[in-house]
This record gives structure tokens, C-alpha cells and sequence, in this order.
């Protein structure tokens, strides 16, 4: 496959408390994309040019990391209306006239620096990176963070382009609303779903990532007892490593 093909992407994974339980954000994707159409996904999307361009201003992590960062916290503001590692913490509606000016082209360093704020990129954690190499005109190359939400759940607001519904769910119950058939989720979201049921506090993450090696992960189609499977490797943190090859297509 050519490389060129291959696209940075950076996703955020949310951490937040409602009444004890943990939930994370699930963005529903408009029907039209051409990735991922009506698939739940956590917020994220691909690293700019002008993510790269920032990260050299924020030292301490490789550029790449960086550059990944920077886009999961701005992918996350744009689709969700949520400011993740951004400090201090930016009122309502500066976020909204930011949503808005980023719509517009302008840069988010200048929006950061226009009010005095800055990035916290420490706030986020690496938890996994996928690299699908379907044959498919596009791949993701992509960084998963998590990071702890400690503000109103309320406040996160679909962007009515790529997100069309936000949702605010448990893992264990993301994935049981999938198998009744009520939400769709492409194979590394589940994939991940799974991970995170094991682990459902912050804490217990944070103890897991540190105890677990990271390795990028490319699904292979493999045959297993007569029947070809989409097979992840063991020894990732991964309870489910194998699944029907028809989940390459959902």
C-alpha cells in the first residue's frame, strides 16, 4: 500500500462520573461521511497541518505525540463543544465563538493565544494506536488518549456536521445498545468498548495503561478453525482479539 495513504488521526477518550457510574463520549456520525457513516466513535479526527505546526511550542513530547494531542483536544472542542488540556478553562461562550472562528479557518493556536490560554497536553494519556491497512482509498493512522472530564455532562454539544447526536454512556452499556441493534460501531471502537469495561474508573485505566505494553495494532483477516476472522494481537490489554471478518465492513 502506498504511505501516502495513510492519514494521522487522534482520538479522545473521555472519563466522566454521573451518579457513581462512569461514562464516556460517544459522537453519532452523520450518514453521508465517507468513514465510519452512522457509526458511534469517540471525538477525534485527523492531525493538521496546523496541530504539527503548534506541537514544536510544547516541548517534552515526541513531535508526532504532540502534534496528536494537540488535534485530539481541538477535534474534541470543535465536534463536542468541550475544552479538554485547555487552560484556564475557557467560559461558554468563548468555546462557542471558537467553534465557530474554527469553522471558519481560523487557527487554533491564535485562539489560544488571542484570550491567554494555553494547552496542558499532560492531561491526556496514550491508551492505544490503530492502523488499519484495509484496501481502501484512505486509512487512519490513529492515537487514542484518555483523559479524565470532570464538568457537566450537559455541556457537550453535537457540531450538526460530522457529530449529529452525542451520547454519554457506560462501555459495557455502548455495547450491549449495539448488539440490540440500536447503534452501530466499527471494529476498533468496539474493540476498544471492550477494554474499557475492564477497566471502568479513571484509576483502574491509568494503572492499566502503565502495566500494559502499546504496540501500534493492524487487524489482520485471518483463517481460525475453517472461518476467517479480523484477528488484533494478544498481550495489548485486548479481552477479545478475534471476530468475524464481516466486522472489517461494520
Amino acid at each position: 500500500m502506498d504511505e501516502t495513504q495513510i492519514i494521522p488521526a487522534a482520538t479522545l477518550v473521555l472519563y466522566a462520573q454521573e451518579d457513581g457510574q462512569t461514562r464516556h463520549l460517544l459522537l453519532e456520525r452523520g450518514a453521508s461521511l465517507r468513514f465510519a457513516a452512522g457509526a458511534l466513535v469517540f471525538p477525534g479526527g485527523r492531525v493538521d497541518e496546523q496541530d504539527r505546526e503548534h506541537a514544536p511550542a510544547l516541548p517534552g513530547l515526541a513531535p508526532d505525540d504532540a502534534a496528536a494531542r494537540v488535534a485530539a483536544i481541538r477535534e474534541t472542542l470543535e465536534e463536542a463543544g468541550l475544552a479538554i488540556g485547555i487552560f484556564p478553562q475557557p467560559a461558554a461562550y468563548v468555546i462557542e465563538a471558537w467553534r465557530a472562528k474554527l469553522k471558519e479557518g481560523v487557527k487554533f493556536a491564535a485562539l489560544l493565544a488571542e484570550g491567554g490560554h494555553g494547552l496542558e497536553l499532560g492531561a491526556l494519556t496514550p491508551f492505544a494506536r490503530w492502523c488499519p491497512r484495509h484496501k481502501m482509498s484512505r486509512n487512519f493512522d490513529t492515537r487514542f488518549y484518555v483523559a479524565r472530564y470532570d464538568g457537566p455532562l450537559d455541556a457537550a454539544e453535537a457540531d450538526g456536521g460530522e457529530s449529529v447526536t452525542l451520547l454519554w454512556l457506560g462501555a459495557a452499556e455502548a455495547l450491549a445498545e449495539s448488539d440490540a441493534g440500536r447503534h452501530k460501531l466499527i471494529f476498533p471502537t468496539r474493540r476498544n468498548l471492550e477494554r474499557l469495561a475492564a477497566h471502568p474508573t479513571y484509576d483502574e485505566m491509568l494503572a492499566h495503561i502503565a502495566a500494559t505494553p502499546m504496540a501500534t495494532i493492524t487487524p489482520e483477516i485471518k483463517e481460525i478453525n475453517g472461518e476467517m476472522r479480523l484477528v488484533i494481537p494478544e498481550g495489548l490489554g485486548y479481552p477479545v482479539v478475534s471476530a468475524p471478518a464481516s466486522e472489517a465492513a461494520a
